[in-house]
């Protein structure tokens, strides 16, 4: 079987002439080669909160969208939120200790659009025709910073430490 190392003789054109020498070349894997499988999973690093933030995931909302439609259903809220990871008790980026008190969905159907007229002095109200009315769920962790509740998307929950 090749392992992408093997023992080779060559002969290299040298200013006093020709001659061989053996010696160790890496040519990659070898046709035989399984390759190592992808991790998807992010390791822990202790370092990851004094780096900049990584670029938002393309697909998140769908992630957030998943999320919604599963804790609304979920027989045991306590153990979703522990799966999805989201800390009970985090700590934000300045510091600060947050406790999770409640978790918010809502839905949002917008049915007219408001649009300013030249100018800016008023506003042009329009209802929507059924196929662009639009429905969206919203989330909410709302947490108590030992003054006040505050709000927090799903990023800003995830991101806690």
């Amino acid at each position: 079987m090749h392992r992408g190392h093997h023992h080779d003789t060559h002969s290299h054109d040298h200013e006093q002439g020709e001659h061989d020498h053996d010696h160790r070349h890496d040519h990659g894997p070898g046709h035989n080669h399984t390759p190592r499988p992808a991790q998807w999973q992010t390791p822990h690093d202790p370092q990851a909160s004094k780096r900049a933030a990584p670029a938002p995931e393309p697909d998140f909302d769908l992630v957030e969208t998943a999320f919604v439609a599963g804790f609304s259903t979920a027989s045991d809220p306590v153990s979703f939120l522990r799966l999805a990871h989201i800390p009970f008790t985090g700590h934000t980026a300045q510091g600060e200790t947050l406790q999770l008190l409640r978790v918010e969905t809502d839905e949002a159907v917008d049915v007219a659009s408001v649009t300013p007229h030249l100018g800016g002095e008023s506003m042009r109200y329009d209802p929507l025709p059924p196929r662009m009315i639009s429905r969206r769920r919203r989330l909410a962790f709302i947490y108590f910073d030992g003054k006040a509740g505050r709000r927090l998307t799903f990023t800003e929950a995830l991101a806690l430490s």
